[in-house]
């Protein structure tokens, strides 16, 4: 119920990525902690629901940081913008229940978990007790070995047991409100990206909202042979057809080119 609110998704939100730290793929998501709060009233501003803070890089190769340093990092964020928006939705980008704890303790209303809980065997119990919404993302291994992963016979089927051994796990440690992730670009080839894409509505089985990531990834820009400067436009496709399939969350880099998507979608009977 996320500290007595449940996040309204009767219609799509856009949650945009503010990334606090040195080494995300995408260097225009990049900002400190001196300019981060320009940077989230600029995305408030150009449309986005949720602001969805990540302290600790999550790219294939990132640097390894502990979870101190991810929370001193975050801290001082997340406090500075939670007094300055109250209402607003903040969401927390992190696998480590330490910090997923501190993160509600300060206002974070979203644990955002790439892991989807198979990182750290306390995350569950954390987000139960604090009462908050829970992204469970897909994933294989952790950010470091998921390259290594993506051995699928049936991408589709083995994602969506995958998922629902998560799940109800989630469910039983008494999450009550669960957002459930695909994972495009963690343990997936380009291919097995697409196809997860084109069968995006067996994902609808639970009955979750859908969030998607997908904005500048390699699915997009190694497929098309550009750089994530460049990721844009076929990026606002996706998200044009992603919601067309049901989602609904669009987790951007752009929030104010994912509202134009928004609206189109709305012009569509």
């Amino acid at each position: 119920m996320s500290k007595g609110k449940v996040l309204d998704l009767s219609k799509p939100k856009i949650m945009a990525i503010v990334n606090l730290t040195p080494d995300s793929f995408f260097q225009g998501s990049r900002v400190s902690s001196i300019n981060a709060l320009d940077r989230m009233r600029k995305y408030l501003e150009d449309g986005a629901d949720i602001l969805d803070l990540g302290a600790y890089s999550t790219r294939p190769g990132a640097t390894e940081i502990s979870p101190q340093e991810e929370l001193d990092r975050l801290g001082p964020v997340l406090e500075r913008a939670v007094k300055e928006w109250p209402e607003v939705w903040f969401s927390v980008d992190t696998f480590r229940a330490s910090v997923a704890k501190e993160a509600c303790s300060m206002g974070a209303r979203i644990i955002n978990d790439v892991s989807g809980g198979t990182l750290d065997p306390d995350m569950f119990s954390v987000v139960a007790d604090a009462q908050v919404a829970y992204v469970l993302m897909h994933m294989r291994g952790d950010p470091n070995t998921m390259v290594n992963k993506a051995n699928y016979v049936q991408v589709t089927e083995e994602v969506i047991e995958e998922l629902n051994q998560q799940i109800q796990r989630a469910k039983q440690a008494g999450i009550r409100e669960l957002i459930i992730d695909p994972g495009f670009g963690f343990a997936k080839t380009i291919e097995q990206n697409y196809t997860l894409i084109g069968d995006l509505d067996a994902f609808h089985l639970w009955g979750f909202p859908i969030l998607v990531g997908v904005s500048r990834k390699s699915m997009i820009y190694k497929a098309l042979e550009i750089t994530p400067e460049e990721a844009l436009p076929a990026t606002a496709a996706l998200h044009m057809i992603l919601l067309q399939k049901g989602s609904s969350i669009l987790r951007v880099h752009d929030p104010k080119e994912a509202s134009q998507v928004l609206k189109m979608r709305e012009w569509i009977q």
